[in-house]
């Protein structure tokens, strides 16, 4: 986001923004915005999108153990919240450090893939019940980017 005004900005410095330069601005504000509500229904609805995940969970994988299981849902709701920050600011960056790079090895030490592969699944599915399709598209590349990290390529482009 910081990125997507800060040329604006300086060339507001040393002229007015011509008529094409305003209307890009406008486009950025406006796709702001409609990141900005996206982002706003994630916080709002958080519990209802992870009660579901949860109790599907528990239900598809009564063998796994409740503390794995857990940790997963902690993995990726921070995941989400991540996501979820990234997509506002439009900085997929911002993703790969604040999250990526800590969360892989703690889900790789926990030998904790498929299970994590699993929920994320369960996570594609609820988002597409609970955003508009725009809105999906918005977050879509920020949690596919999350997935393919956590738990690599070859589960992601199979499933």
């Amino acid at each position: 986001m910081h990125s997507d005004f800060q040329q604006f900005l300086q060339d507001a410095e040393d002229h007015y923004l011509t008529n094409a330069e305003i209307t890009d601005f406008k486009q950025h504000v406006s796709a702001l915005e409609q990141r900005l509500q996206t982002y706003e229904l994630l916080r709002d609805k958080e519990q209802q999108i992870w009660q579901p995940i949860a109790d599907q969970l528990e239900a598809t994988c009564p063998s796994e153990n409740a503390q794995r299981q857990e940790k997963a849902l902690q993995h990726w709701i921070s995941a989400l919240r991540y996501s979820a920050m990234a997509m506002l600011s439009n900085n997929p960056e911002f993703l790969r450090h604040r999250l990526l790079e800590w969360l892989t090895d703690v889900v790789q030490a926990h030998q904790l893939v498929d299970l994590e592969y699993q929920l994320s699944q369960l996570l594609e599915a609820r988002l597409k019940e609970v955003l508009s399709a725009h809105q999906w598209t918005l977050i879509q590349p920020y949690l596919t980017q999350t997935q393919q990290i956590l738990v690599g390529n070859d589960l992601v482009t199979a499933g």
